[in-house]
């Protein structure tokens, strides 16, 4: 059973550049075909200021964290029975190539289901612009098997 007296906690903020390249690797990875997440003037011709970041790739981006690892070292959680459970985003506003995304990671909850057989672990994540604007909120579920 995890330690609830972690529920709460945060993380120490971190930033992270969005990358053209990155982008247009990611674009082609999920198969986006819409010039616009490839092509600056495509971008530019559909009202963007520059390549828009595609849906999810704050994912890859909450990965730059100084030690992706921290939470799941902080509460002990072994690697090798974790799954994940869920991931959400929610949008606020766009975010670009050359923005700078802040991301404010926090415990949410901890809770288990099945008589203590599976632990579960809510993580929050704010994302902000470098001109401190909301950006989104990600949403991730850990979940560590026991026994």
């Amino acid at each position: 059973m995890l330690d609830r007296q972690y529920i709460g906690h945060t993380m120490p903020k971190f930033s992270a550049t969005v990358e053209k390249g990155r982008l247009r690797f990611f674009a082609k990875a999920i198969g986006e075909t819409d010039p616009v997440y490839t092509d600056e003037a495509a971008a530019q011709a559909a009202g963007h200021p520059g390549l828009p970041v595609p849906p999810t790739f704050l994912f890859c981006l909450e990965m730059e964290s100084p030690d992706p690892a921290a939470i799941r070292n902080l509460l002990g959680l072994d690697y090798r029975r974790l799954l994940h459970g869920e991931q959400g985003f929610t949008y606020h506003r766009m975010a670009y190539a050359g923005d700078v995304l802040s991301f404010e990671q926090r415990i949410e909850d901890i809770y288990d289901k099945k008589g203590g057989a599976l632990d579960f672990v809510l993580r929050k994540t704010r994302v902000t612009n470098q001109r401190g604007e909301h950006v989104a909120d990600l949403r991730t579920v850990t979940v560590q098997r026991n026994g």
